[in-house]
């Protein structure tokens, strides 16, 4: 009876990492993937995650690419003259021990007039390919949703 129980965790192990939604590359950890269902007028698209550096040294995202657009670029909101403002970033870093939050107000993944809009419904996912200095590249599942994960930062 034991060696059946502990053939069934065994065997659940994989669909309990398969709902966690998260990756691992290296010393970095990348949770959640997720992007805000597409409005019909919208031309681009948004993504956001929250990598985690478990590691000693801080690493670098140094750029992101899918398939569903051609043109994918880091971004970031910033506050100058008095405004919010949203500008492109060749690479963001990753602190040792830290982590980097893309999340709406922040750091984010701009994917410029995706090419397939269906996989921007609600429960529809992509892929996105994250290209890291150090730990290297990890493909990860956005996952589209109609609201905002509960928790998401909105930084001001």
């Amino acid at each position: 009876m034991f060696k059946n129980a502990l053939l069934l965790a065994a065997l659940m192990l994989p669909a309990t990492f398969a709902t966690a939604h998260e990756y691992t590359v290296g010393e970095l950890q990348i949770a959640h993937p997720w992007s805000q269902e597409l409005p019909p007028n919208a031309p681009n698209v948004a993504a956001y995650f929250v990598v985690h550096n478990n590691g000693k040294t801080a690493d670098t995202l140094l750029s992101v690419d899918s398939p569903i657009s051609d043109d994918a670029q880091l971004h970031e909101h910033v506050h100058k003259d008095g405004l919010m403002k949203m500008q492109q970033v060749q690479s963001v870093e990753v602190p040792a021990n830290g982590e980097l939050k893309f999340a709406p107000g922040a750091y984010h993944v701009m994917l410029m007039q995706p090419k397939d809009r269906s996989l921007l419904a609600d429960g529809k996912r992509f892929p996105l390919t994250l290209h890291f200095e150090k730990a290297g590249n990890i493909t990860v599942e956005v996952a589209v949703q109609k609201n905002a994960p509960e928790g998401a930062v909105h930084s001001h």
